[in-house]
């Protein structure tokens, strides 16, 4: 469907123009129409398929009036998981309305709240936020939201994973019940799908290809590595492989630091994005790995869905992701605008739980490489039980293995201190060690006479012995 035949005002469609848009993707598409209309709607697509068109352009031609009023108001509130989402909605949001007196103002942390207070106070149309900065202006009683007529929950899924449900419940009860609200996520678990009975009124729901395995355009491809062996294999791949423009993805901070530092000594420009980074520095790296001054971007999860980068040409699952779904965002950072991609995981023999749950999610086994240093046979399929659960290791599940068990304190192979002296030291013991017993006065009070006389005497019938204990040598 061509953007001409949405009905979008003549300024959203002259800025489409100007970017090289023509036609609307399918969520676009779908979305587009009940949301000009004024309905909420429930919008399930893949990274990559449009989203922030879908709910952007009929926000913006909403709020577009040619005699704009004299004073601001915060009319439209968009909410976003990431500092770096956040700053790309407001920079699509900008060029989408750059012919029109709309504005729009980005709010997250990591940043001086001075310019954000100023926006929320009369001087932008829009405002893209995330829930922890937003909340903590609201508390600091910056925030009127009392004139928002369109709220906007985009990647809602990966705000639910990473904890902002009390956030948004809390941002949503001082917003007028009397609004419009779109709401886009990359998946529609139940949890999603309470969050907008919640918050949608008959809403219009859109799915394109709900619940979809990772991008047939990918290439994707495993290493049975040991995890030790991981830095040179991936050195390896980027001396061998045409990995010009490549993202890297790790479980932890601490990792994503140790990666750069093993590709850096190897002669590999790279830059690591992730939460202990300020604003200034996650958005300088991501702006060096657009611009090509970087090849490399190492990012952990929390970080993944603000990464929209054209010409992503590898993607490499350092550490396996803990879900299915989100190995398919990661993988998902490659193959865009219907470009071809290659995605490689590197499985240490703990991670094959999780690789397995990967294959299952996407009905189809990963191709085994074996083109690399340091490889590891592939493993057997698991079992499959019974009752149709797979059960794993305590190693696999991350609980303790089973340790030997540690020898005994002042062991002696001849006799143990417990057993009986007349019995032999090769049967094992049948007695219980003899307990002190307990006195039967009380501390303060006098003990009784018969008691005191009786060990006065044996004090003097016999010499007190040493009781210091002989130590006991192990042989």
């Amino acid at each position: 469907m061509d953007f001409d035949a949405l009905s979008l005002p003549a300024p959203l469609r002259r800025a489409l123009q100007d970017a090289g848009y023509a036609t609307a993707t399918p969520i676009q598409a779908q979305a587009i129409p009940p949301a000009l209309e004024g309905r909420d709607v429930l919008g399930c697509a893949q990274t990559g398929t449009g989203k922030t068109a879908a709910f952007a352009l009929p926000l913006l031609a909403r709020l577009y009036n040619p005699k704009p009023t004299q004073r601001r108001r915060v009319r439209a509130l968009v909410l976003s998981p990431t500092r770096e989402l956040a700053v790309q909605i407001v920079d699509a949001l900008n060029a989408y309305a750059q012919h029109t007196p709309l504005s729009t103002a980005a709010i997250y942390g990591g940043v001086g709240q001075r310019p954000q207070v100023r926006a929320l106070t009369g001087t932008a149309d829009i405002i893209v936020a995330t829930p922890g900065r937003l909340i903590d202006l609201m508390e600091q009683g910056h925030a009127n939201l009392t004139a928002v007529r369109t709220l906007v929950l985009d990647e809602a899924d990966r705000m639910l994973d990473m904890g902002f449900t009390p956030a948004i419940r809390r941002i949503v009860a001082a917003l007028p019940a009397q609004r419009q609200t779109l709401l886009f996520s990359a998946t529609m678990p139940k949890a999603i799908r309470k969050l907008a009975a919640d918050f949608l009124n008959n809403p219009a729901e859109v799915h394109i290809a709900p619940q979809a395995p990772a991008a047939e355009r990918i290439e994707q491809s495993v290493c049975h590595v040991h995890q030790f062996d991981k830095p040179a294999l991936l050195v390896h791949y980027f001396e061998r492989l045409p990995m010009h423009r490549t993202v890297v993805f790790t479980r932890t901070k601490h990792g994503a630091d140790r990666v750069v530092k093993g590709l850096r000594k190897s002669g590999i420009h790279a830059d690591a994005i992730h939460g202990n980074k300020t604003q200034n520095q996650r958005q300088r790296a991501l702006d060096r790995f657009r611009n090509g001054a970087v090849g490399v971007l190492v990012a952990t999860d929390v970080a993944a869905r603000g990464i929209d980068v054209d010409d992503v040409t590898h993607v490499v699952n350092y550490d396996l992701a803990q879900d299915p779904e989100s190995y398919v965002h990661r993988i998902g950072r490659t193959a865009r605008a219907g470009a071809q991609g290659h995605a490689i995981a590197l499985c240490d023999p703990e991670e094959l739980p999780l690789l397995r749950d990967i294959e299952r999610h996407l009905k189809t086994p990963l191709n085994t490489r074996d083109d690399g240093p340091g490889l590891l046979p592939t493993p057997k399929p698991a079992p499959k039980s019974q009752g149709g659960n797979r059960r794993q290791s305590n190693k696999s599940r991350g609980g303790k293995q089973n340790r030997p068990t540690r020898p005994t304190r002042n062991a002696n192979p001849t006799r143990s201190r417990n057993q009986n002296r007349n019995q032999p030291a090769d049967q094992p013991t049948t007695s219980k060690p003899r307990r002190k017993k307990k006195s039967t006065h009380r501390k303060g009070q006098d003990k009784p006479a018969a008691q005191t006389n009786a060990k006065a005497n044996a004090n003097t019938a016999r010499p007190k012995k040493n009781r210091r204990r002989k130590p006991i040598h192990a042989a």
